[in-house]
């Protein structure tokens, strides 16, 4: 019989042992870091050989890569989801996070990925974090600017330092998320809740009192 058209190694499509090197690799880059990381590890956890892993990706760093943009794109695709969905304020911020906590619930090593301090801080990788870290911000701002705007606030510096405000509570709160697996995107996304609640009711009471 002949070979399937693309076929990998031992009739195994293409495109299929390239997603499985992938998943492989994520994880292994996400548990344990992109220094302490061989293709070695790789390709035997895949169970396949060494060169075919640098067939597919050519280097240890763009097999890196791969991962890294498969994963941005992965958390990207959901926050640009939520910001479709209608919903706006601090309801759309609420509903941004538990769409993360979902989507990583059973993969926070995605996480530990994209925020991995021993990865390359130039090359392809850090390309790939730019480029994810542009489109995550661009979401932001553009919710920052929506609920400021309601607010009657414009003033840019105003905008600029919601959007660095927001960003790093989200970062604050998934590294948390991410260091408590006992704690599920469900539990996570109500407890965020509570907390948000928590602010926006004191912010209320205190504007009222004054």
């Amino acid at each position: 019989m002949a070979p399937r058209p693309n076929a990998g190694t031992k009739g195994v499509p293409r495109a299929d042992r390239e997603q499985e090197i992938l998943r492989v690799a994520s994880v292994a880059f996400g548990s344990d870091g992109f220094a302490a990381t061989g293709v070695a590890d790789v390709a035997h956890t895949a169970g396949i050989s060494k060169a075919l892993v640098y067939s597919y990706f050519g280097s240890k760093e763009g097999l890196h890569a791969a991962c890294l943009a498969e994963a941005g794109g992965l958390l990207a695709a959901e926050i640009e989801r939520v910001a479709r969905d209608g919903s706006a304020g601090v309801e759309r911020g609420v509903r941004t996070l538990a769409a993360m906590f979902a989507v990583l619930d059973d993969r926070r090593h995605v996480w530990r990925l994209l925020h991995d301090r021993t990865a390359p801080a130039d090359g392809p990788a850090a390309e790939v974090v730019a480029r994810y870290s542009a489109r995550i911000e661009a979401l932001a701002r553009e919710g920052v600017l929506e609920l400021l705007g309601d607010a009657g606030i414009t003033d840019e510096l105003d905008v600029s330092a919601m959007v660095r405000t927001w960003l790093g509570i989200v970062d604050s709160l998934m590294d948390w998320w991410v260091a408590h697996p006992e704690q599920g995107a469900e539990e996570m996304t109500r407890r965020v809740g509570r907390l948000i609640a928590a602010l926006v009711s004191d912010h209320t009471r205190r504007g009222r009192t004054d």
